[in-house]
């Protein structure tokens, strides 16, 4: 009896063994699930920006800004204990359309379902049917173009398409401003005939019209490819500006960087040089300007328009900028795409936390609420950019504009447009 009593116990401790095996524990979703293994989840985000291109001063500067926006939020996570980490890649668009979708495509292959950039309205416009279809997320730091001018006509057919800037609404009216405060009467207008030239040379015309400034002549180039020899644009300029006077007379460039290779081909005696320039956040900071005519640009100014919003927070991320080599100043569109990376990543958490997968309705919304948290500082940071409100386009609502000229020492900072007023605060004597 006591073998078999012995037997007995051995079966009943099996069967209440295999029984516990058998029942299953209540699922985990989310961050409850991955807080209990020890390996972090990556947040995927791409970083579409212009490396090679027209746009590669600015492009450049974006990419620096997210690598370092990635080790933030790292740290961040971590402090935290969130069991997530961010990861960034990066790809050259060129400022190319065409690049630009190619490498979007890439991306949803990897899994990469949101990213910042990319940087032209150009790009913008192409790949806006892709990312629907594909419910994939963009922050663009910089596409100004209004959203009519990118195919939309309602804002829900935009509603994965968020921008950290104002639209050519405003740059068109600060452009305007700042031309007359300085007393010009007559403009002459060349641009860069996509999207974004068009739409920012229709909003700085306008402007200009409305403030009793007369339009000389409106001269168009092609954007892809720009063109390599400028002299028939050249020709046409100095006729358009033939017999009007540099005191009461300037022009306008609504240009990317190619402005320097326009202006490099200028003759040094060109009455064109006579003249002071007007530039935009196409051209503002351009190191191919220093590099290929910084004398000439010297000599008319280029002034150059660029959408203004710096908090007191963005004082330790330039330190951290120019400790890493990247430089001594760091441009709005780079500090743009760092609140951009914020905003993803903690938007990405909260997704997952309510629906345990990626979901790009739900993406969207936690995005609109985010950019008001951390605006507010509700995570303890707060935007390098300042307050960030979006409109029902989920584009910037509004904004100042810093006034860039060139100067023997580089490009400075000669005043700021002031949105609310619509005046120009010069910091430089004009």
């Amino acid at each position: 009896m006591r073998k078999y009593g012995a037997l007995w116990s051995i079966f009943l401790a099996l069967l209440l063994l295999l029984s516990g095996c058998s029942n299953p524990q209540k699922k985990k979703t989310g961050e409850e699930a991955t807080s209990k293994t020890s390996t972090e989840q990556t947040i995927k985000i791409g970083v579409l920006a212009d490396l090679s291109g027209s746009l590669s001063t600015i492009g450049t500067d974006i990419k620096n800004a997210a690598s370092i926006a990635k080790e933030q939020v790292n740290k961040f996570f971590k402090s935290k204990g969130y069991p997530y980490k961010v990861e960034i890649y990066v790809e050259d668009t060129q400022i190319n359309p065409s690049i630009c979708l190619k490498k979007v495509q890439a991306f949803k292959a990897k899994g990469v379902n949101l990213a910042v950039g990319p940087m032209a309205s150009s790009e913008v416009k192409n790949i806006s049917n892709y990312l629907t279809a594909n419910k994939m997320i963009i922050i663009s730091p910089s596409s100004t173009a209004l959203p009519s001018l990118l195919g939309f006509t309602k804002p829900e057919e935009k509603k994965y398409i968020f921008r950290f800037v104002p639209n050519d609404a405003f740059q068109g009216k600060a452009i305007a401003s700042v031309i007359k405060s300085l007393g010009y009467k007559k403009v002459l207008v060349i641009f860069r005939e996509d999207a974004w030239g068009r739409g920012l040379e229709n909003a700085a015309v306008d402007n200009l019209k409305k403030l009793g400034i007369k339009i000389l002549g409106e001269i168009g180039y092609p954007s892809t490819p720009e063109p390599s020899d400028w002299s028939p644009y050249i020709e046409k300029m100095t006729k358009l500006a033939k017999g009007n006077s540099p005191q009461d007379t300037a022009i306008l460039a609504i240009t990317f960087e190619e402005v320097a290779t326009l202006l490099s081909q200028i003759k040094d005696n060109s009455p064109l040089l006579s003249y002071k320039w007007f530039g935009s956040d196409g051209s503002v900071d351009s190191s191919k300007v220093l590099e290929e005519a910084k004398d000439k640009a010297i000599k008319i100014k280029l002034y150059s328009t660029i959408f203004y919003s710096v908090s007191p927070s963005a004082k330790a991320l330039k330190e951290e900028y120019e400790k890493k080599g990247y430089g001594k100043e760091i441009t709005q569109y780079a500090l743009n795409s760092y609140d951009a990376i914020w905003v993803l990543a903690k938007s990405y958490i909260d997704m997952l936390k309510a629906t345990g997968k990626y979901n790009a309705d739900v993406l969207v919304k936690e995005i609109r609420k985010n950019v008001k948290e951390y605006s507010k500082g509700v995570w303890g940071v707060k935007p390098v950019t300042g307050p960030i409100v979006l409109n029902e386009w989920n584009d910037r609502a509004s904004g100042n504009y810093a006034i860039h000229i060139v100067t023997p020492e580089g490009w400075k900072t000669a005043g700021i447009w002031d949105s609310t007023t619509g005046k120009v605060a010069w910091t430089i004597k004009q």
